[in-house]
């Protein structure tokens, strides 16, 4: 009988924390989704304007000042400024209806790589093997890429890291 009831508990247990797991996925799906809308938003905006880096900086005050009001400092200046980056960074090679897989911390990290395939390539691989924002920090510093597009053995160099 008791090892029949450890046997209900484990399989709840996975089953609760499965469905965590979904939550957060989900949640950072729609925040990421939502921050690339609003910077969508900003660069139509801007757009409009002759004068576009004048009214540009105008309009991220205005919003920003709103925003905090109505929502907190989640809303300031500079993260509407990384969401309108998030925009531009994300525009050429997602769709809309693709999917952002990782949280916003991650997105701000990968943002900062310049090279296409090298952010390509971490954002890859912190999505398949579940890194931590902390852990694709130290395969970037760690530079992973680098030593994987240099490399003759990759698999090996894989096989360290993971």
């Amino acid at each position: 009988m008791q090892i029949q009831r450890q046997n209900l508990y484990t399989k709840v247990i996975e089953l609760l924390n499965q469905a965590r797991q979904n939550v957060t996925q989900t949640i950072n799906n729609a925040m990421a989704t939502a921050y690339f809308e609003i910077g969508r938003m900003i660069i139509e905006e801007e757009q409009q304007g002759k004068e576009r880096a004048e009214y540009g900086k105008q309009i991220l005050n205005e919003l920003s000042e709103r925003l905090v009001v109505e929502l907190g400092k989640g809303f300031s200046k500079r993260n509407l400024e990384q969401m309108r980056q998030f925009y531009l960074t994300y525009s050429i090679a997602q769709t809309v209806s693709a999917q952002f897989k990782l949280t916003w911390s991650h997105y701000l990290k990968l943002m900062r790589i310049k090279d296409l395939n090298e952010r390509n390539f971490y954002e890859i691989e912190a999505l398949k093997n579940n890194w931590s924002l902390r852990e694709l920090q130290r395969q970037y510093d760690s530079a992973l890429y680098t030593r994987l597009t240099l490399s003759k053995n990759k698999k090996e160099i894989l096989s360290r890291c993971m």
